[in-house]
């Protein structure tokens, strides 16, 4: 199930998200302008087309997955497909701008509580 985060997420809510799902981990989509992420969908790209329905833009959509089993900051992986955009200099499924990086960061550790 999709779920759009715009306030607090428990971890242990993000723990079940991941057993349900994928056993060790919950893909995510951040909107770093919005300062919001979504979770769980199957695809990066399903969470992504669902926060393109509310508004946001493609610019600011960056895909991670989250480790809940693992601490901050291991917890965030950047590897999505939704990632490689070689027209804004992002060549891999990484977040290669260290500022792009950062921004996550900061909003899944605010959106995240432990």
């Amino acid at each position: 199930m999709i779920t759009i985060v715009r306030d607090k997420l428990l971890l242990s809510a993000l723990q079940e998200m991941a057993e349900k799902g994928f056993g060790n981990l919950v893909k995510c989509v951040v909107d770093i302008e919005k300062r919001i992420l979504v979770l769980g969908g199957d695809l990066h790209a399903d969470e992504e087309a669902e926060l393109l329905k509310q508004g946001s833009k493609q610019e600011d959509l960056w895909g991670i997955n989250i480790y809940p089993e693992l601490p901050y900051p291991e917890r965030v992986e950047f590897d999505s497909m939704i990632n490689v955009r070689p027209q804004e200099g992002n060549t891999t499924r990484g977040i290669e701008d260290p500022k792009r990086q950062k921004k996550v960061m900061e909003i899944v550790k605010a959106l995240i509580s432990e």
